[in-house]
């Protein structure tokens, strides 16, 4: 799959833009603080419906305009398809597949997978567990529909149950309908549990290779998921630490404090490992991530690096650059230099200047 062209307007600093991509690599190059990540960004929106940043569609919108419109050609084999999407500052956004409107995201997923991996990836592993949450959440939600459904309905029964911990200080009588949220945050917990293990589990023999590779062999990753509570137990637990709950007004149980461990030589490096182990292994993660999604979809995903390279040494900068040969690759950076120190085959080059792009 790739890529065709990208349009957008009054999308962050574009008021209008047009880019025809080349199936192999694009290159992105100019200052700081020009537009560049915004692109990569427009077309990660594009085929999850969401921003690799977090933030709201609101935030998405050019400065002083009320709406934001975001078009990509996708081809996936013979087949293409336009993916339309209409950001709105106080409405939900509006998305269109081939002209035809749909009612739920999760009918985007699928169409085109994108892997993006960013600068604040390499910190994925030192910094706290919600990240990595994040990141197995991001991956899944574009693989399995059913996951999607799963994490939307648990976050919103957590939510729920929430809000009724803190109204009990007020009104205790609500506590006897807690039961009725218990059961659904049970179910709904128990497959994000199970589908989160599984994908830990297809990971974990893909990243084992590529960190040994990276570190020269001098290096074992083992890599585990840490669910708070395992999903048969999950009941149990809830139970157990109601009254805890009610006390901290807070549900304290539950995959919304999942984990997972990464292992080097026995050492947890999470807590214990220098910068370059904890980077080498971010690195490993993204690109296991990469030969994951290949595997499940059989078909290559679409790359989204920004800005990168810059972060890595010279001999993890040709690991990477290695592991995309043949895949569409829109790259974000500087300058040429790296690519050209590695010898690397760029197909189309642009140039990005506040908020204009030329080639």
């Amino acid at each position: 799959m790739f890529i065709e062209s990208i349009e957008l307007q009054d999308y962050r600093n574009y008021q209008e833009l047009h880019m025809e991509l080349d199936e192999g690599t694009n290159i992105l190059y100019g200052d700081n603080a020009q537009g560049k990540t915004n692109i990569l960004e427009s077309i990660y929106v594009c085929c999850t419906s969401k921003s690799h940043r977090g933030v709201r569609d609101r935030d998405l919108i050019r400065f002083g305009q009320e709406e934001a419109h975001l078009r990509i050609q996708v081809r996936k084999g013979n087949v293409p398809y336009r993916i339309d999407m209409h950001l709105k500052k106080n409405k939900p956004k509006g998305i269109a597949i081939n002209g035809i409107p749909i009612r739920r995201a999760s009918e985007l997923f699928g169409i085109a997978n994108v892997v993006f991996f960013s600068p604040e990836d390499l910190n994925l592993i030192k910094n706290g567990p919600s990240e990595r949450r994040r990141f197995i959440d991001l991956e899944l939600c574009q693989l399995n529909k059913l996951y999607v459904h799963s994490l939307v309905q648990y976050n919103r029964v957590l939510a729920q149950r929430n809000r009724l911990l803190k109204d009990l200080s007020f009104h205790p009588e609500y506590e006897e309908t807690m039961d009725v949220w218990d059961i659904q945050l049970v179910n709904y917990g128990k497959q994000v549990i199970e589908f989160r293990s599984q994908f830990i589990l297809q990971l974990k023999d893909l990243i084992q290779e590529i960190h040994r590779s990276l570190s020269g062999g001098k290096e074992e990753l083992l890599i585990h998921y840490e669910p708070h509570t395992e999903a048969e137990d999950f009941e149990e637990a809830l139970k157990r630490g109601r009254k805890q709950d009610i006390k901290q007004k807070t549900t304290l149980c539950g995959p919304h404090r999942d984990d997972v461990s990464f292992i080097v030589n026995g050492v947890d490096i999470r807590r214990y490992g220098s910068q370059g182990q904890q980077r080498t292994a971010a690195l490993s993660l993204k690109l296991s991530e990469l030969q994951l999604v290949k595997l499940l979809i059989r078909d290559d995903p679409i790359l989204l690096l920004d800005d990168v390279l810059s972060e890595l040494d010279s001999s993890r900068q040709k690991q990477l650059l290695s592991a995309i040969n043949g895949i569409q690759t829109v790259i974000t950076c500087t300058g040429l230099d790296d690519f050209v120190s590695n010898r690397f085959k760029i197909d189309r080059v642009f140039q990005v200047i506040n908020g204009t792009v030329s080639i």
